[in-house]
């Protein structure tokens, strides 16, 4: 795994202001970080008059990497208080950084939040949780966290995925690899390209785990988009099993290369990275949590950018495992 220079894109300090001052307000007038429409419509608007130079910081990603890191945010590590134990116990703890991230994803997109994930929050606490240690969500932390597409099952799965970082005093790594400097050869991408086996939902999806209707379809790993090759790809969820020597060998391929060509962002209090979600597979190196109020905290937002072409059109045919999202529509 590579420690390569990831872009940085450095917000200044009036533009740093001009988030906070935005978040601040919002944050006086609600008195929660909990969306609501009148909070999404407030957010949405504030997003709409911000200047030139906070816009072109959250432009879209422009390079192969397929990701970059948006620094310069203050975090007071005291005043935030303590990492939460569990996403339901955080409650507003760090909200006016919610508002922030919410901000931030207004002016990059469409925020979305999901039902069925973390009382349909649209910006996610990402914390250790005791009893949940091996899992392969967001709460785990003793187990490496596989490379994935975020919401990988989904056809309404987010266009970008943006972790912004509380505090992270053990430097864990963020782990991420973009399809686009991988050297797959014509045949490989030939066959993943094919819908042989479907993407199961993951354990943070406990209801769509138990989906009773329709059976899952079958998806293809990548995809030519206009403007170069996408994936789709979870191999933790995806029953291999049901795939002949010939996939199951390309597969095991597009493995072996994103981990070539993977980098480690360990992120420190302050920076948000954005990840491509269509060109990026992300995950977390393992680490020991403490749980005495001092472990790695991220907060994350997912965005679809309206308009976007990076998908087949045969994904609009699947049903979600019956999971809704909430998409709030910037102004």
């Amino acid at each position: 795994m590579s420690t390569a220079a990831i872009p940085v894109r450095q917000l200044a300090p009036h533009t740093v202001g001009e988030l906070r001052t935005a978040a601040e307000q919002i944050l006086e007038e609600f008195g929660t970080s909990a969306t609501s429409p009148a909070l999404l419509e407030h957010v949405a608007k504030a997003a709409s008059g911000f200047s030139d130079a906070l816009r072109h910081a959250c432009r879209p990603v422009d390079t192969v990497d397929g990701l970059f890191v948006l620094r310069s945010l203050d975090v007071d590590d005291s005043a935030i208080g303590a990492t939460p134990d569990s996403w339901a116990a955080a409650g507003d703890s760090g909200a006016l950084y919610d508002i922030m991230l919410l901000l931030l994803a207004s002016v990059m997109g469409n925020p979305i939040a999901w039902e069925g994930q973390q009382d349909g929050r649209f910006v996610h606490n990402i914390v250790p949780s005791p009893g949940h240690e091996s899992e392969q969500t967001g709460a785990s932390s003793s187990v490496l966290l596989s490379p994935h597409t975020e919401d990988a099952f989904h056809p309404g799965r987010a266009h970008l995925l943006m972790l912004g970082c509380m505090r992270n005093h053990d430097n864990i790594a963020t782990t991420a690899a973009s399809i686009r400097k991988t050297a797959l050869s014509d045949a490989h991408v030939e066959t993943l390209s094919r819908p042989v086996v479907p993407i199961l939902p993951d354990d943070a999806y406990a209801e769509a785990q138990g989906y009773a209707g329709a059976e899952p379809p079958a998806v293809p790993a990548l995809f030519a988009g206009e403007d170069g090759t996408t994936l789709r790809f979870d191999p933790a969820c995806t029953p291999l099993d049901q795939a002949d020597g010939t996939y199951r060998a390309a597969y095991g391929r597009l493995e072996e290369e994103l981990a070539r060509v993977s980098v480690a962002v360990s992120l420190s209090p302050g920076e948000i990275l954005v990840v491509d979600n269509d060109m990026v597979v992300h995950g977390r190196v393992p680490f020991q949590a403490r749980y005495d109020g001092t472990d790695r905290w991220l907060k994350r937002a997912s965005v679809r950018v309206p308009g976007r072409r990076t998908r087949p059109l045969s994904e609009a045919e699947e049903h979600g495992y019956g999971q809704a999202s909430i998409e709030a529509h910037a102004g």
